[in-house]
């Protein structure tokens, strides 16, 4: 019995190293964020406060300035750790991986990594223009608009989140076939599902118009077709040879 338990163990002493150096390397990049945040701040509302006449968010909690100094600074540290993050967690799998597939942890670690932030600037210089200016042109003369800072660091944070993870798709499409999980002709097979499945994912997580929804849609399913093309590149099946009759 104690021969069976002494493998979990490891794996959990290795889990828990794992995650202690995570949240180290997290807390240190937060205090080092967090003294920026102010600047942070401004970063984070400019697109918004880009389109609003004085240029200015509202905050009506008694603690919001310092909670949303808080959420900023853990939202850029969590993005400045990422690289660091994403070594650990292929790092605890890597023992069950082959050597082949060992050596596909840096590459994945740093591709990981370029994604997520090019999804995070592709919401944040592109999206949120187009998004605000649609909301600003939808708001009657009559209205005054003013949006709370709070609700709108939980909008760009999900916005954020949101096309970060979709822009991870290649990897893991490329995982899945380089596991054996699935094959390229099945992905191929599976291709009208997932454009609709993008497109439905893209009005459960967007702005209720069409041009937001279209934006994380369209780039979904050309990430899913990249990460085809790449799996296909990097994975060619044995050809089975034909026998020559004696």
């Amino acid at each position: 019995m104690t021969d069976n338990l002494q493998p979990l163990l490891v794996h959990l002493i290795e889990l828990r190293t794992r995650i202690v150096r995570i949240a180290a390397v997290f807390l240190v990049g937060f205090i080092a964020c967090f003294a920026f945040s102010e600047q942070l701040y401004d970063l984070m509302v400019a697109p918004l406060a880009h389109v609003l006449p004085n240029q200015k968010l509202i905050t009506i909690g008694i603690a919001s300035p310092f909670v949303l100094q808080i959420k900023i600074s853990s939202m850029a540290a969590f993005m400045l750790t990422l690289p660091h993050t994403l070594y650990q967690v292929w790092g605890f799998i890597a023992p069950g991986l082959y050597a082949h597939e060992k050596k596909l942890i840096l590459p994945l670690v740093l591709a990981s990594t370029l994604l997520f932030m090019l999804g995070v600037g592709f919401a944040y210089f592109l999206v949120f223009g187009v998004v605000f200016s649609f909301i600003v042109s939808v708001v009657p003369a009559s209205m005054q608009w003013l949006p709370d800072s709070g609700e709108y660091l939980d909008f760009a944070i999900g916005m954020f989140i949101s096309f970060g993870v979709t822009f991870e798709v290649p990897i893991l499409v490329i995982v899945l076939v380089r596991m054996g999980f699935i094959s390229i002709a099945k992905l191929k097979e599976i291709r009208p599902y997932v454009i609709v499945g993008a497109f439905v994912i893209a009005a459960v997580v967007t702005p209720p118009d069409v041009v937001s929804q279209c934006l994380l849609a369209i780039p979904l399913w050309l990430l899913f077709e990249a990460g085809v093309l790449v799996a296909s590149w990097l994975y060619r099946p044995p050809q089975k040879t034909i026998e020559s009759a004696p």
